[in-house]
């Protein structure tokens, strides 16, 4: 690490700020919370800057990126509330963007905030280009997500690119300031060594650390989440893989495939065949912040169609409700990874159905089902309300059966919304990542049509 330009950014920190959370989980928090809007949009704007707002007051303030959690009630786990994350701070990444074109976040701040988030990355610990999937904020220095975790972490350097490389294209036309920050992004996407993590192989692993190599061995075969990790890798204007290790890593040699139908819905894609009704439903999320499904297609799939089959499929089982719980419904739907009555868990229809809605299953598939999600997001704030409503938004996840309603956020889940919805309205986050044009020679290279047409 840079030891000069760390503390330097610490200093900053301290004088200039983001806001500081502490203080704030301790007591009830009365926020403003409007009993009806005057349209759809008017609701999905507040939605938005709400969600988003999590990365800006919400922010860790030496880093200013997002934080792994925030619990309203003060209570952390292992003592971790000054964790960021890397893979949601680029979901978050997105956000911001989105919060400066509408108008949420003052420009100039917002771009002053981005240079200290691209400086403290530039000086965070990093493995051969690539960060880990926890930092501790104020130091930079890489916080263990399980023991032999303390390396790089590909799939979530992945995530925080997409988002860097949005801010990118936004700001390298603007001024002095803006041009300098997209010149500080290219030089941190230019440092990710994407093809170490091929581990001299034919496919991506996940993990690398400096004392236990690549003892984890967990190499990245679809089909789940990390399709953008490969988008990015072949993209990579300087440490590049070869094609080879996404048809025969990521595609398992064709095995990717599925002949599952559910509802009605082919689900086209699987995950080494387990899913017989879909996984959860951050798979259609995570890698589609700038990824544009719609028209994209590859030998594999169609994956506008695989998206939303997967999440018309998550939609179907919640109204069926198979198992009987308490809630589910056309109003009350959506299975993703999230909190859980038994802890941590990555809920999906029928093999991981706990009695669990999480919010933004709904709602970041506002581009795959505007009309479901909308019922969705109109039943959880004026029904549910302040039952599952807090400073940033809906509280991480629920349960009406169980009667568990815990005031917490987790990132992955808080920060896909606003830029979800985003390009359900206008399309920005998927015309911004789409319009680079590393991006667009690496979808050529792995053979994927229908890009050059996108809006």
């Amino acid at each position: 690490m840079n030891r000069i330009l760390m503390a330097g950014i610490i200093l900053v920190a301290l004088l200039s700020g983001c806001s500081d959370r502490k203080g704030t989980e301790d007591a009830p928090q009365k926020e403003k919370r409007p009993a009806a809007f005057a349209s759809d949009g008017e609701l999905l704007d507040f939605i938005q800057q709400t969600h988003l707002n999590y990365m800006w007051e919400g922010a860790e303030p030496t880093s200013g990126l997002a934080p792994e959690r925030i619990h309203m009630d003060g209570i952390y786990p292992e003592n971790d509330a000054d964790v960021v994350t890397t893979g949601g701070s680029g979901f978050g990444l997105a956000g911001l963007v989105v919060g400066i074109d509408r108008g949420f976040i003052p420009r100039e701040e917002g771009v002053a905030r981005l240079h200290r988030i691209a400086d403290y990355l530039a000086a965070a610990d990093r493995f051969h280009g690539v960060w880990p999937h926890w930092l501790v904020g104020p130091t930079g220095k890489v916080k263990p997500f399980s023991p032999k975790d303390n390396g790089g972490d590909l799939v979530e350097t992945a995530f925080l690119v997409q988002g860097l490389l949005i801010v990118r294209e936004y700001f390298k036309d603007g001024n002095e300031q803006e041009q300098a920050l997209a010149d500080k992004i290219d030089t941190l996407w230019r440092e990710v060594e994407w093809d170490w993590y091929l581990n001299g192989k034919d496919v991506l692993y996940w993990h690398w650390s400096p004392d236990y190599g690549w003892e984890m061995n967990f190499p990245l075969e679809g089909y789940n989440e990390c399709l953008i990790t490969y988008i990015l890798a072949a993209s990579s204007p300087t440490h590049p893989i070869p094609a080879t290790a996404y048809h025969n890593g990521w595609a398992r040699g064709g095995n990717i495939r599925s002949s599952s139908i559910a509802y009605g819905y082919p689900l086209i894609l699987k995950h080494n065949g387990a899913e017989e009704y879909g996984g959860p439903l951050f798979w259609a999320h995570y890698s589609y912040i700038g990824l544009n499904p719609k028209g994209l297609s590859d030998q594999y799939a169609d994956y506008w169609e695989l998206n939303r089959n997967q999440t018309l499929v998550n939609y179907a089982y919640c109204v069926q409700n198979p198992k009987g719980f308490k809630g589910y419904g056309d109003n009350c739907w959506g299975l993703t990874a999230s909190y859980s009555v038994e802890g941590y868990s990555a809920h999906m229809p029928m093999m991981n159905d706990l009695g669990v809605i999480t919010p933004t299953a709904a709602l970041s598939s506002f581009p795959y089902t505007p009309d479901e999600s909308m019922k969705a997001l109109k039943h959880f704030y004026f029904e549910l309300g302040e039952t599952i409503w807090g400073k940033y938004g809906f509280y991480d996840a629920f349960s009406i059966e169980r009667d568990w309603y815990p005031k917490r956020y987790l990132a992955i889940d808080q920060l896909t919304i606003a830029p979800m919805i985003e390009n359900r309205r206008s399309g920005l986050p998927w015309q911004l990542f789409m319009g680079a044009p590393e991006i667009r020679e690496g979808l050529g290279r792995l053979g994927f049509n229908g890009y050059q047409t996108q809006e």
